[in-house]
């Protein structure tokens, strides 16, 4: 795991404004790890000394990079979701979802949205081709 400097956060903040009309700033540490997982750590964490640590993974998933955008977690959905006006896609087959399969979309639609059922955030999916693509393990 390594530390996200301001350029890369700046591209993050970015990309959640492009993709979700998400415009607020998240206060937080940033890390990414090979797997271009991002992980999101309160401020206070740079006080402690990691020198002699062997560590996976630290803090809250937040979400992937991926070549296609970002990809939020359930975490970083709920993180974002009530102040993103843009990408929200409203399922009623939470059952589905949550079972981590894929969902019926208009076929029109193409990208990454936050899944909402009612006031819950449950996460990304990728629409293509009139289908929502399910992240979710189906093993959760």
């Amino acid at each position: 795991m390594k530390p996200i400097n301001s350029k890369e956060i700046k591209e993050i903040h970015n990309k959640l404004e492009e993709q979700f009309g998400y415009k607020q700033k998240l206060d937080y540490l940033f890390y990414i790890n090979k797997d271009n997982k991002l992980f999101l750590m309160t401020k206070d964490f740079q006080k402690l000394d990691l020198s002699k640590l062997r560590v996976n993974s630290f803090g809250l998933y937040f979400g992937e990079l991926e070549k296609t955008g970002l990809r939020l977690s359930i975490s970083g959905s709920q993180l974002i979701g009530k102040n993103a006006d843009k990408n929200i896609l409203e399922i009623n087959k939470i059952e589905e979802w949550l079972n981590g399969q894929n969902l019926e979309c208009n076929k029109e639609l193409k990208g990454w949205f936050i899944v909402k059922y009612k006031e819950d955030f449950l996460g990304c999916g990728y629409c293509k081709n009139g289908v929502l693509m399910n992240f979710i393990s189906k093993r959760r």
